[in-house]
């Protein structure tokens, strides 16, 4: 069967390319809700092009109220779910190759948003059915594609289908890397606020805001400093240990000087690859000769509670690793305050060791003597022990096509089966490729791509066979 897989998937890099081309041109963003789009018309389109595309592929899906889509290789029992999303982020700035939503060929790699995360691994899946089917191999059981549509906000679309829905017995979802995700850290993402009457006194900061999501580290952020002129900031900027990635542009405005510091985006998840735009610039505003306002002691308890380039929450009190997950991480990505308060949040993924007791109570002790008020809560990890028989399959076909030795690794990133009992995040990128994922020039390798679709195919046949 690798043979006839194999030979299979010989001719058809270019189908693959042009498919995931046509679904990275759709810019779906999440966005406000309309009739039969629950998360904006963005995602709306990715879906229904998505289903037209299988449907040209001899694979008819069906739309389920906006919230996902589903496609199913038969009509029997079905044994597999593959969960994966066509919703993305913000195309963001900085692209060298292209730009967010318009895909490039360049060597062998495509660039574009969503590339690797997840319309490529999704049309990768979609064409592992294809080719089941094509081959003509009798299946004992179904299986079935999930499309989703809200992964990056919050898994609503995905709640709302296994509210409806059974599990299936075995799920993994090509929205990772391969060998084997069977560890996904736990999420500790609370809010902490604290307001104060308006004051009059300068130099104050009377208004700071940073990144957009909360599962991004901020490549931008910016304050608007009173009482002081550019020149003053900038004997300060230039005092600051900061690293080359960090750069502060003032601009002199009639009401103040506006700070705009840029850094480089990352995932929340691994905050150590990127350039914190957001704790950058609160280090400087909190090294500025400021008057002693409400304002100015909150940002200075932020930068001492969450000082730049601070990945693990050492300063936090929360600092933590075991043998099987590794470390706790930590990115500080929201912030918005203005001149009676402010409202922020922090990414923290969370290792198996990591228990209330830990985590949540520490971290609401210091921000609480901080002055902060804080709400959230744990969601624990979700792991699947390397011995399960699922593991053990995935462990296999992996190991046929890339030849490459499997294994069980941790993430900090959560994916669809995160709390889906026995599921695992399989693929599809290759191991020691950086696809930059929520960053600028996103991109994924087309021929590692293609092994994945092969891999897949194998999957289905074990497990549906």
């Amino acid at each position: 069967m690798q043979q006839r897989i194999n030979a299979y998937f010989s001719d058809k890099e270019d189908l693959l390319v042009h498919s995931v081309s046509r679904m990275v041109r759709i810019e779906s963003t999440t966005g406000a809700a309309r009739p039969g789009m629950p998360f904006g018309e963005g995602p709306a389109a990715a879906l229904d092009e998505m289903l037209r595309l299988s449907e040209e592929l001899g694979l008819p899906g069906e739309n389920l109220e906006g919230y996902v889509g589903v496609i199913d290789l038969n009509k029997q029992e079905t044994a597999l779910h593959i969960l994966g999303h066509l919703d993305v982020v913000d195309g963001g700035e900085d692209w060298t190759q292209t730009t967010p939503f318009k895909p490039k060929l360049v060597d062998g790699i495509l660039y574009g948003r969503g590339t690797d995360d997840d319309k490529g691994p999704m049309v990768a899946a979609l064409l592992a059915m294809k080719a089941v089917k094509d081959l003509g191999v009798p299946l004992k059981k179904n299986v079935r594609m999930i499309l989703g549509t809200d992964e990056e906000t919050g898994f609503r679309d995905i709640h709302w289908y296994y509210d409806r829905h059974p599990y299936a017995p075995y799920t993994i979802s090509p929205d990772a890397d391969f060998p084997i995700i069977n560890i996904e850290k736990g999420h500790y993402q609370p809010t902490f606020t604290a307001g104060w009457p308006a004051v009059t006194v300068l130099p104050r900061v009377s208004s700071l805001t940073g990144g957009p999501r909360l599962n991004m580290v901020p490549p931008k952020a910016q304050a608007l400093v009173l009482g002081l002129t550019p020149q003053d900031i900038q004997a300060v900027c230039d005092t600051l240990d900061l690293e080359p990635n960090i750069t502060f542009t003032l601009t002199q405005q009639e009401n103040g000087v506006r700070i705009l510091c840029s850094g480089v985006a990352a995932h929340g998840s691994t905050p150590e690859e990127g350039h914190n735009a957001q704790t950058a610039l609160v280090s400087l505003l909190a090294a500025l000769p400021l008057a002693d306002a409400p304002s100015t002691l909150a940002i200075r308890n932020l930068a001492a509670l969450f000082p730049h380039g601070d990945f693990t929450g050492e300063a936090l009190g929360i600092s933590q690793s075991d043998d099987l997950s590794g470390h706790l991480s930590l990115a500080f990505t929201r912030i918005s305050l203005d001149d009676t308060g402010l409202e922020g949040r922090f990414d923290t993924r969370t290792p198996l060791c990591g228990t209330d007791e830990t985590i949540r109570l520490p971290a609401e002790a210091a921000l609480g003597r901080a002055g902060f008020s804080v709400k959230g809560e744990i969601d624990p990890p979700h792991h699947v022990p390397a011995e399960d028989p699922l593991i053990q399959t995935l462990a296999r076909c992996y190991e046929m096509y890339s030849g490459r030795k499997s294994q069980c690794i941790a993430i900090g990133g959560g994916t669809y089966v995160h709390g889906i009992p026995g599921g695992v995040a399989f693929g599809a990128s290759m191991p020691g490729f950086v696809s930059n994922l929520h960053g600028p020039d996103e991109r994924v390798n087309i021929k590692d791509l293609l092994t994945a679709a092969k891999i897949y195919a194998q999957v289905i046949l074990e497990l549906c066979s």
